[in-house]
This record gives structure tokens, sequence and C-alpha cells, in this order.
């Protein structure tokens, strides 16, 4: 069941908050968790029932293996409890993957039924991974097992993450709901949903249509110019920026509904001027678990800069395999590690004077931007010929063109050495409106978490960053901040309005096969 999906915002979410608000109200707060995860375990069943088996037995394991570990605190238990957990994981997400990789190098041909990946594994168990080892480290857990498997399958957060931390959630389930604030919540909530809603059906879904037949274009050995291949893979960008920056925002949402509030998960990583902070941006508690988990117990930067420029390339490297079982998702995990270890070189060259100036925040800020959409072309791309051919068409290998009905407007255009193509001239024009729009969007509008930042939108304090690449309307974000008001009902109303109205087609969010 997909958050902009009919059947979800019309019967699954109303129904269960309703109920919910009648349960907590007539059989108090425990009873209330209780259906929240019979509510949670039907949200993930939609897909297939079979899993839900799958999802229960990790719950269960995990929950008394934790409390065997914080007892014993047995490294070798830890190692043990920690390989169940990946076993599973390699298993179901890379066991084709393996097997066709063995093939290929034997040359040989194994036959084996296909292994299909559960809904939400990578999620899920990473979430519980952290668990165990916390536990392990003598940390506190949680003793109640209705609270730890409402921790682990809250609906919201178990499909797409934010991966949720334990020191963060289960504090939320032991403390009294504060009834007074239950109609606070759920107009808060439902206005952040809203302009999730509208970032996924209007934006992300509406530049998407730029994207995908590129990519197919290149992954069929076609041809492609210059504008067409950037066009193709800006648009991607955009579409991945706002399919996932909506799916947090609904996440958060939904959650604040039921008074639970959820770590933040992306704050405008395309104003990121380094690669750094892109990645302290994008998909933040991804990024704190690999910092907190494989980074530091590698070493962090503890034992001299060689071997933390290693401990980057790892922990990247990882990260891009944990997106997916293929060697385009290694590269492009291996790509950003690369720009990690370049940045922090040039960091150490170039003076704090020179990193505060203006021009030169603008001009890195292009640089990492260039180097995002490079990387994200092997991200999306299916294969490695697809990939090599898109970027060697945007590298102008295949020349320079525009369509003919703006070439021949367009008279100077030959004495750069730009050509007319039978491409069509409404879709380059559409394709380029849509970028620059996005854009503009994402670079000169306050995030969710600014405009929300007076009502705790999420369990980050962060807010309104002027460290930004100083976009003209960056100052504004005064005027966007969210308050209970006539104006931001109508605002949440129109945006949750034109997202159903675009539910012609429902598209999974693009995380979903992570």
């Amino acid at each position: 069941m997909l958050f902009n999906s009919y059947e979800f915002l019309l019967i699954f979410l109303p129904l269960c908050l309703a109920t919910y608000l009648l349960v907590l109200k007539k059989a108090g707060q425990y009873a209330s968790f209780i259906h929240l995860i019979i509510f949670s375990i039907g949200f993930y069943s939609y897909w297939n029932p079979i899993y839900t088996l799958l999802l229960a037995s990790s719950v269960i394991i995990n929950f008394y293996y934790a409390k065997l570990l914080n007892s014993t605190q047995n490294k070798a238990l830890l190692a043990l409890g920690v390989g169940i957990n990946l076993g599973a994981l390699g298993y179901y997400k890379y066991f084709n993957f393996i097997v066709d990789n063995i093939s290929y190098i034997t040359n040989e041909t194994y036959h084996f039924d296909q292994v299909f990946l559960p809904l939400a594994i990578s999620f899920f168990t990473f979430q519980q991974i952290a668990y165990l080892v916390d536990s392990y480290k003598g940390g506190a857990i949680e003793e109640n097992f209705v609270k730890y498997t409402l921790f682990v399958t809250f609906f919201p957060q178990l499909i797409a993450g934010p991966i949720v931390h334990h020191k963060d959630m289960l504090p939320q389930f032991n403390a009294n709901i504060d009834v007074d604030k239950v109609h606070h919540n759920i107009a808060l909530g439902l206005s952040i949903f809203a302009l999730g809603l509208f970032k996924k059906t209007i934006l992300a879904d509406g530049v998407s249509e730029y994207a995908t037949p590129i990519f197919n274009a290149a992954e069929s050995g076609e041809t492609l110019d210059f504008f067409s291949a950037w066009g193709g893979a800006l648009a991607y960008s955009f579409q991945l920026y706002f399919d996932f920056s909506g799916y947090s925002d609904m996440a958060i949402g939904i959650a604040r509904m039921f008074g639970i509030i959820l770590p933040l998960n992306f704050y405008s990583p395309y104003k990121a001027s380094n690669i750094s902070q892109f990645w302290r941006r994008w998909h933040m508690t991804l990024s704190r678990f690999l910092r907190n988990y494989v980074y530091i117990p590698l070493g962090g930067n503890r034992d001299g800069n060689i071997r933390k420029q290693r401990n980057l390339l790892i922990t990247m490297l990882l990260g891009g395999l944990w997106h997916g079982a293929g060697w385009n998702f290694v590269i492009w995990g291996g790509l950003h590690g690369a720009y990690l270890v370049i940045q922090s070189y040039w960091s150490e060259l170039i003076s704090e004077r020179i990193k505060s100036q203006k021009m030169y925040v603008f001009f890195a800020w292009l640089v990492t931007m260039f180097a995002v959409v490079i990387a994200w072309v092997f991200f999306r791309a299916p294969t490695l010929d697809g990939a090599l051919s898109l970027l060697s068409s945007m590298f102008g290998q295949q020349g320079v063109s525009v369509p003919n009905a703006i070439y021949v407007r367009l008279s100077f255009l030959d004495t750069l050495g730009i050509s007319g193509n039978g491409a069509s001239g409404a879709i380059f024009v559409q394709t380029w409106a849509w970028i620059i729009l996005c854009l503009a969007i994402a670079v000169s509008m306050p995030n969710t978490q600014d405009i929300f930042s007076r009502f705790n939108a999420s369990l980050s304090n962060l807010s309104f960053d002027r460290t930004d690449a100083c976009w003209p309307l960056l100052n504004s974000v005064q005027r966007f901040r969210w308050r209970s008001s006539k104006r931001w009902a109508f605002a949440s109303a129109l945006a949750f309005s034109l997202g159903i109205l675009t539910l012609f087609e429902v598209s999974e969010f693009l995380y979903f096969q992570f």
C-alpha cells in the first residue's frame, strides 16, 4: 500500500487514525500501541502476506537476543546476532547478484529459484542491528515486547525509513501522550503530509516523464545528443530528490498525527556546497548509521589521514551496496567515497577566508551538483553499458545539437558548433522548463524542517542555514513558517487536493526498491 494511493488516503489512514483516537480515549495508551501494531502489520502484509512471517521472526529473535547480549556482553554472541541479521539480508537481497557473478566468472549456468526481495528488509535489519550493538554495549533496552514491536513495525517509517534509532523512539513510547495536543498534532501532521504528497505527485512524478525515456534510450544503445543526455540526467536527479523528500515528509507527517516525532531524514541536500555537507543532508539516518556502526568501528579518523580516507571509501562502498545488489550501486558508492576523499584534501588547502566568499561558495556548489548528478547516472542506469553510454553523450561525445524547430530560430548556434536534429522541440522545452522549476524550488525555497521549525517538525533542531549558497529567496524563509491559521489550512488543503487529483497512475516511491 502506497502513501500516494487512494486505498491509503481514503481508507487506511482515516480508518487507522479514527480508530486509534477511539482506542486511546476508551482503552488507554497501551491499547492504542497494540492497535497501531495491528494496522502496521496489515499495512506491511498488503504487498505480500508471506513476508510478514519474516518481519515477525526478525522482531521476536532480536528482542530476546538483545536481552541476552545486554546481560552477557559477549562479543562472540554479538557477532553471531549481527551475522544472523546480515545473513537474512544477504540471502534475500544479494543471492541472485552473487549467483549471476559466479556464473559470469566460471562461464557456467546455475539454476536456482529466483529470490524475491522482501519489502523494507534493509531498513528493519539496520534498525535492529543498531539495537543489538547498543544492547551489547550496556545501553538501556526495552523490556516491553509490545513497545519494541511498535518501534520496529510502526508503519510510517517501516517501508522506506527513516532508519529510526531506539534512543529516539522508545522514550516516546514510554512517555504519556498529551491528549490536549492531539488536535494540534493532527493539524500539523496533515500539513506536513500534504506538502510531501505535493512533492511526490506533482514534482517528482511530473519531472519523471522526461527522465525515464532518456535512460531507456541509452540502455537500448540509441545515440543521444548533449542536451538530451543532460536533460535526462538532471530530470532524474530532481525526480529522486522530490520523491525521497516527499516520502520523508509524508512519513514524518503521518507519524505526527499519532503523536510520534520521527528523525529528520532530508534537509535540502541540493543546497550543499561540498560533498560532505551533501551527506549530512541526504538520507541523514542512513548516514548516521554508517558513521556510527561502520565508519567509527573501522577506526574513523583516529589512526591518521590515510586510514581515515580508507575508512571513508569502505563505508561509502558498503553504503552503495546497501542501496542495491548491482555493480552500478557499488560504483555509485565508490564515486561518493572518492568525492569525500578529494574534498577532505581540498578543504585543507583552502583558507577559511576564501571558503566564506560568495563566489567560492557558488563555484563549490556548482562542482558538488555536477559530481552528484554524474554519480546519479550509475545509480539510475540498469546496466554499466547504459550508464557509460549516457555519460559519453553528457560529455559531448555524440555531438551537441538542438531540435530543428529551435535551431532555425537561433542563427547564432552555428557559430557555437551546435547543429539541429529531428527531436521534438516541445519535449525539449518542457524538459528544461521542468528542470529550471525544480532547481529553483530546491535551492531557493525553505524546506519542510524550516517551515515547521516552530513546532518541532522532527527530532532534529536544524533550521534555516545561512551558510547555504546565498540563493535569492532564502531570506524570505520567515514568511513561509507554518502556523495554525486559515491561510495555512487553505494552502495545505490545496496541496493535498492537487496531490489527489494527479493520482491517475500511482507510482511507487523510488526508495521502495532498496
